[in-house]
This record gives structure tokens, sequence and C-alpha cells, in this order.
């Protein structure tokens, strides 16, 4: 698995079918960005059949098919969305296109699995809104630092097991490798990738959400800036947001391009939680200037003492298998509709009012 930065992070953990064979197939269609193969990661392992794969650029293809050799390169777009067997489409896209992708699939008959962030304009929000409603079927998003993170889920099964108590406070840290040279053209212009809020902010606010178990929130502050890249002056370097759930929970996140090329991964990912009766801290990715594994650190306080939990191995990535019983028996186990719009709708604010600093 690649560490070196985040578009090209791809978690692999132990099977966990919750299908045999064929009893759930999807298709791969748009490979714009890495995250793709974190998606169909997933839904293997928990025992999805991959059936179609299809991208306009051959090469994209070609070593997607190297990674997932079961996969059969579709004619076109059209073949992997009206495939009758097919019914899920997974699609990394450039960010501003995901939507239209998915409106495509969902007129097809197909339920969706998009990459973050879901949507870079409140009308494509709106506009997958109505496709859900007038179709019944899902829009679903890879917030991958929560749904692909051992120690995430772990936190949340701490907290869901009332270990800290009633949750106050959310803070989250996203920090990532630019990698400059590696990115594609699209990744530095505004309109494509939406901002930096709306981008990987989307993790952080995805997480909030969940942790405290807010259905609704507003965002009361939020700034963006371009400190250090002027050969990319649509790039935003650096952005923060805060955030009141509806419930009164406070969050507060950062996210930057600043990873320095001295850590060992593509940023240290870190994530605390507090709550009435005690709290949590997430490291994601990495534990600095140590020895022991990169990521899985899980730390617990509360009123029994102090604790410690390797999560490397200990929870697998349950949300994928969710994911696919709930296509196939049409509940709401893995993550609501109301949540991924929501998280979306935040970033998407966050992004539109943020007070530009530089």
């Amino acid at each position: 698995m690649q560490v070196s930065d985040g578009m090209t992070y791809a978690p692999k953990g132990r099977p966990q079918p919750v299908v045999k064979p064929g009893e759930f197939i999807f298709s791969a269609v748009r490979l714009d960005h890495g995250h793709i193969y974190g998606m169909c990661n997933g839904l293997t392992e928990a025992g999805a059949t991959l059936k179609y794969v299809w991208d306009p650029d051959p090469a994209k293809v070609a070593a997607f098919l190297k990674a997932f050799p079961q996969a059969i390169a579709a004619r076109s777009e059209e073949e992997a969305l009206s495939d009758p067997d097919t019914k899920l489409i997974a699609g990394a896209a450039v960010t501003s296109e995901r939507c239209a992708l998915g409106l495509k699939a969902m007129e097809a008959g197909k339920d969706y699995f998009t990459d973050k962030a879901p949507f870079t304009t409140m009308a494509q929000l709106d506009s997958a809104k109505a496709m859900v409603a007038k179709t019944g079927l899902k829009y679903m998003c890879y917030y991958a630092e929560r749904l692909h993170d051992e120690g995430s889920i772990l936190a949340g099964y701490l907290v869901d097991a009332g270990e800290i108590g009633k949750v106050v406070s959310v803070t989250g840290f996203g920090p990532h490798r630019l990698g400059a040279p590696g990115r594609p053209k699209w990744f530095f212009e505004r309109e494509k990738y939406g901002g930096i809020l709306c981008d990987i902010g989307s993790h952080q606010i995805d997480q909030f959400l969940y942790y405290a178990k807010e259905d609704d929130a507003r965002v009361v502050s939020s700034r963006i800036a371009n400190y250090a890249h002027p050969d990319y002056p649509e790039l935003e370097d650096f952005g923060d947001c805060n955030i009141i759930g509806a419930n009164g929970a406070a969050h507060y996140f950062r996210v930057d391009w600043f990873t320095p090329d001295g850590l060992r991964t593509w940023g240290d990912g870190r994530l605390f939680i507090l709550g009435t009766e005690g709290y949590i801290e997430v490291r994601k990715y990495v534990n600095i200037a140590t020895e022991t594994q990169s990521g899985g650190h899980v730390y617990l306080v509360n009123g029994k003492g102090e604790k410690y939990f390797n999560a490397v191995g200990a929870t697998g990535f349950p949300y994928f298998g969710q994911l696919i019983l709930d296509c196939l028996n049409r509940t709401e186990n893995a993550m609501t509709q109301h949540h991924c719009f929501k998280a979306a709708e935040l970033c998407l604010t966050a992004q539109a009012n943020a007070i530009r600093m530089k």
C-alpha cells in the first residue's frame, strides 16, 4: 500500500464477506482519483464482485486492471452504466463531475458510491437530493478518514459504549502531503476541486456529525489561505472551520497541504473526541518519532483510568459490508442519506463563507 501521499492511499484489510460471489455486482467508472482503489478494495473484501471498469484514459484502465485483474474493460461508459447485473457504480471522477456521473448512474437504476467530496456546488447537491427522491436510490460517499481507518472505527465503538459519556466536542486535524508534480492539472483548478474545505474538509465534518450524533449543524466561521504555493494560485493550502451542532456539540478542524517530507506517511491525521466523562485521541496514520506501527493508535482516558489500544487488525472495515447489505435490503445501516448530504452541505457552506487570509 502506498503511504507517501493521500491520493494513492488505498487501505487493505482482511476479507469480511457479507455476500457470496456474484450476489452483489458493482462496476468502477471514472478513475481520476486514486481513492477508487480503496473503494474497490473495501467492496471486494466485503464480498462484492467487480465486473466492469471504464475510464476515457486507457492508461488508467490498464493500471486498474493490474490491481483488479478480475474486472472487464468496458467498451464505453454506457456499457458499464446499463449493465443489468451491476447494482452499484463506484466512481472517482474529477470532483466537479462526480454529481453528473451519479445522476447518470441513478437514472440507469444503480446505487452510486462516490469519492469525497461528493459535490462542488449547492446546485449539484440539490440535484442529487431530487434524484434520490425520484428514484429511491442511494448516493453514498467515501469519507475514508473515518470509514477506512481502524483507529477511527474503534473510537466510534468506544463512544457508542458510553466510555466518555456524551460527546461535547470533536477536534480534527487533516494535514496532507501535496506532492504537486504527481497531481493532475484539475487538482489545482478551484472550480474543479471545490476548495480545501469542500475537499479534505468533508472528512472532518463527516466525523463530527458521526461522533457527536448530530443530525444538523451550522458553520460559525471558516478561513482559507494560500500561504506558500504562488505557482498554483487557485490552490488553497490551509483551511480551518468552527461548527456548532444543533444539540450544542462543538467542532473545530484544520486541514492543510504542509506535511513535511521527513514524515514517513502522507499526513499526521489526529482526532480528539471530548465527552462529559472522558476523552479519546486517535493518531490515525503515524505515531511520530517512535518505532511502533505507523497508525491505529487509540488513547482513552475516563474515570476508570488511562488505556491504549492498538486498532490495527482489531475492527476491519465494516462500512463496506454494511453498504452492500443496505443496497440489497434498502436499509441505512452503513450511513444514512441524510448524514451523507448534511456533511456535504456543511463543507460547501464552510467553503462558500470562508474568509480568505492570504
